[in-house]
């Protein structure tokens, strides 16, 4: 019987290992820039008021058509004071928030402006109507 394995020499094995490198640099490089570029449109809640909050909503202004609740898109549900929320599905313009805290207090901050790709803040003082 005749072994089909064909001897490889320490060159092509060389050659083997470096394509295997370039081919898996490749698609990592490939990969990231698919993250980034969806990383890039994403507008972020900064969250500068003094709660955390459990449950933000936007709205087109002057509208009561509130989207999903965007602390979904955090790890733990909420968004603590001094933190980032990533801010899925909303493109850039004019929207009002519906915010509640983990404390039962809900508000809303109005006419806030929302631009893909940037960072955005709601402090206290942009709170109104709060119960």
């Amino acid at each position: 019987m005749h072994d089909a394995r064909v001897p490889i020499t320490l060159r092509d094995a060389h050659r083997l290992r470096q394509a295997l490198r370039v081919a898996a640099f490749g698609a990592l490089a490939i990969l990231s820039q698919a993250y980034d570029g969806r990383a890039a449109n994403q507008a972020r809640l900064w969250n500068l008021t003094s709660g955390t909050i459990k449950d933000f909503r936007l709205a087109p202004a002057g509208s009561t058509a509130f989207g999903p609740n965007q602390c979904a898109n955090d790890k733990d549900g909420t968004v603590d004071h001094d933190e980032r929320l990533p801010i899925i599905g909303v493109t850039s313009g004019r929207y009002d928030a519906k915010i509640t805290y983990t404390t039962g207090r809900a508000c809303f901050a109005r006419d806030i402006e929302v631009k893909e790709g940037k960072i955005f803040s709601i402090d206290d003082h942009d709170l109104k109507d709060c119960k």
